[in-house]
């Protein structure tokens, strides 16, 4: 058992599962797998399970009724590693947007370098994505700007999905209280992860959108992120941030 685990949420993504799941099996440093899938029609969850006995005590599959949503899904991966006590928690999409070579430039700023979340950032060093259409490279880019704004948090990539937690922070973190499902989710657990005082940092990652699949992006999930920022720091004027352990 490694002392890593990579939660990746799927829905749809047959074209890409298992060519992802044996990228990160082949890389030289020890990760387990937990794909948290949400009874995708096209037949990923069985790509998976046959994987399984190809990587005993490696890939782990948890299997949900329907599509309930990206923070769910995460939460749920969470709370299942919490409970076997793994001491570095990854977040990746399944899609290759997220390089898995970056897993280990997370884990070590985590395990090493004094980061308690560390964030797979676009936006560090100048725009570092590749295959956007201009249009949402500016929606992301001024998103973020935004997010900085209204929340005051010193991150350039605020709504970055490619992260590692070390364990201390989601167990400090209220988890049945994260109120957002899409993208807001990831401003949410940056802002809660800030608020509780653990070092947020950022490593500067290449983005590089989607070869094949659909995009789960949505004019509803950009909704909830502009709105959801406003109600979160109204919310957190009258909340106070305490460490549950």
């Amino acid at each position: 058992m490694s002392d890593s685990i990579v939660i990746i949420p799927t829905y749809n993504e047959i074209e890409n599962i298992e060519k992802i799941i044996r990228k990160v099996f082949s890389l030289k440093q020890s990760f387990d797998v937990l794909i948290v899938e949400d009874n995708s029609p096209d037949g990923t969850a069985n790509v998976v399970k046959k994987l399984m006995p190809e990587f005993p005590n490696q890939l782990f599959i948890e299997e949900r009724k329907g599509k309930l949503g990206l923070g769910t899904a995460y939460i749920h991966g969470f709370k299942w590693a919490l409970k076997r006590n793994y001491s570095y928690i990854f977040e990746m999409d399944a899609d290759f947007s997220h390089n898995p070579d970056d897993l280990s430039k997370l884990y070590d700023a985590c395990a090493n370098k004094g980061g308690d979340v560390a964030i797979g950032s676009r936006y560090i060093k100048g725009v570092n994505v590749v295959n956007w259409p201009m249009g949402r490279v500016l929606m992301s880019y001024f998103a973020s700007i935004y997010v900085r704004f209204i929340t005051r948090m010193d991150i350039m990539d605020t709504t970055a999905g490619f992260k590692c937690y070390r364990q201390e922070v989601l167990r400090a973190i209220e988890l049945d209280k994260i109120r957002f499902m899409g993208y807001a989710f990831q401003i949410e657990m940056k802002f809660t992860a800030w608020k509780l005082g653990f070092n947020v940092v950022e490593v500067p990652i290449i983005f590089t959108d989607r070869t094949e699949g659909t995009s789960k992006m949505s004019k509803r999930i950009f909704k909830e992120a502009f709105f959801g920022v406003l109600s979160m720091k109204m919310n957190s004027w009258f909340k106070k941030y305490k460490r549950l352990v």
